[in-house]
Order: C-alpha cells, then structure tokens, then sequence
C-alpha cells in the first residue's frame, strides 16, 4: 500500500485499524496534524521507509482549516496516497465509551460530542477513497478488512457485498442496488431452504427475459459507476446489492457481477446476510470489542 491516512471517529477502531498496520510491519505516527503529512512522507522517502501510516482526527481539530490544501499538495506528490475513514453508529460509540470509561477528545456530553465530531471530520471523510462502518464489527472482523486492502495491489478493485433491507443497508458501500423486483425463490417451498450460491435458485431468479433485462441495466450501471470511480483516481468502488432477506436474490445477482465484471477485479466483501454468515457476523453483538 502506499502512504496511509487513518482518520474517522471517537471509540470507532482507529487504535485496532494502526494495530493491525503495525503489525504488518508499517510505521506509525499517530495524532499527526495534516501540516505535517507531507514532511512525514518526505522523510520516510529519504530513509527508504515504504510502509507509512498516520493518523489524524479530532485530537488534531486546530489544524484542520487547511485540510484540502495539504491534502492536495501530499497527492500531487504521490496520487496513490490512501485513506481510510472508520465510522459507527452512535448507540455502539456510546456502548464503547461507557466500557471502556475514556473521555471523549471534545469532552462535554456523549451523545453531543458523537455529532460535533462527525460534522468537524466531514472533510476528513470527504476525502477517504475507503469508509468503513464498524458497527457490528469485532476486532479480528476489521482486521480482516484491512489485511485484504493489504493485500491488494494498486489496480482498481468493485467490491461486492449482498445484504437484505429488513437487516438494514450497509453504511459503508458507495452505491446501493435494490434488486427486489427480481422472482423470489423464498415463496418456492423447494427453494426456500437454499441460497442463491445453489444453481436453480440463481436458474429460477433469471428465467425470464424480463429478469434477464433488469440484471443487464443493473450490470451496465454498476459498470459505468465503477470504472467512472476508476477515472476519478479511486483505488476501488464499493457496490451493496439489496432484496428483502438477503440470501436468495442478492446473492445471486452478487456472483453473478463478481463472474461478469472480472476485468474490474471485481471481488465479494461478504453475503452479510446469508444464513450461515449472518449469524457468525452479527454473533459478537452490534459493536464486538472493536475499539
């Protein structure tokens, strides 16, 4: 990877995201005002250190005024500079605080300092080619997610993930896909008991012209949203494909992208919803012990 800005909020993972970076042999600078990004790069450059990663959030609030300009002149050195942004809802921020009896860096009440700090770092997200929503994430969850960043190269990456809208959408995707217009095995009495990784719930989803045509605009968007990110300069573009439970239909049309849009390496992020997984990712309870 190269250079790495780790931001987002208070209680959300920042320490276990650095962690995880630390442990896979980079360097890390924490609390680093954004003044001094491109000097911390520069260094690193001239000692020959590659693996860099700083974190900046609102500890560093005074000096956040020239966010862009510094950000712009650390890119104009090196466009593949990353960063990764880590949020959470509100009621797990607060569950973590109250375990973990720190004080919030604004300092006045909770539940008012989790909306001050999500207005002041709105720049900070801006920016972030990566969100990543921690809210029923455990620790060992994230550091999965980020060992993958690590392991990926620098080509461009669709990333895929299946949901279902009665668990609620994903907070961390770029685009939502909602294919609940689809046939739904579920009211097939045969079908009901699979997932859509089994063949003829995938047969029974697009048997006829018209599913065929939905999934065909639903593969062209996701395409031209994709390799528009791609033109922007992002490094990947995250895709949440919706129906009602989120293991017949959305799974399916997720392999299905994953198969036909191979040459935007695209990769599945997870069937969050699918029985078997979803009850091994939301196990640990809404917040785990990421902290």
């Amino acid at each position: 990877m190269p250079f790495v800005i780790v931001s987002g909020l208070s209680g959300s993972g920042k320490s276990s995201l650095l962690r995880t970076l630390e442990d896979s042999g980079y360097l890390i600078t924490d609390n680093l005002p954004p003044a001094l990004w491109l000097h911390m790069y520069e260094l690193a450059q001239a000692q020959g250190v590659q693996d860099v990663a700083v974190s900046s959030d609102a500890r560093t609030r005074a000096f956040l005024p020239d966010l862009d300009r510094h950000f712009a002149e650390l890119v104009a050195r090196d466009p593949n500079v990353r960063m990764i942004f880590l949020e959470a809802a509100d009621e797990v921020l607060l569950k973590r605080y109250n375990l973990s009896r720190r004080e919030h860096p604004l300092g006045e009440n909770l539940l008012l300092d989790f909306a001050r700090e999500r207005e002041l770092l709105a720049p900070l997200r801006a920016l972030a080619d990566t969100v990543i929503d921690t809210t029923e994430l455990t620790v060992p969850d994230l550091a999965q997610r980020i060992s993958g960043l690590l392991k990926a190269d620098q080509r461009f990456e669709l990333r895929l993930m299946s949901f279902g809208f009665k668990h609620a959408p994903p907070r961390d995707v770029d685009l939502i896909i909602d294919v609940r217009s689809l046939p739904n095995p579920y009211y097939d009495p045969g079908l009901r008991p699979l997932t859509g990784l089994d063949q003829p719930v995938a047969e029974h989803i697009f048997a006829s012209a018209d599913s065929e045509g939905f999934y065909q605009q639903v593969k062209g968007f996701v395409r031209t949203a994709a390799e528009r990110a791609a033109r922007s300069g992002r490094h990947g573009y995250s895709v949440g494909i919706g129906c009602t439970g989120g293991q017949h239909r959305s799974v399916a049309v997720s392999e299905r992208l994953r198969r036909e849009l191979s040459d935007l390496n695209a990769e599945l992020i997870l069937h969050r919803d699918m029985p078997s997984v979803a009850e091994a990712y939301l196990g640990e309870g809404a917040g785990g012990a990421v902290q």
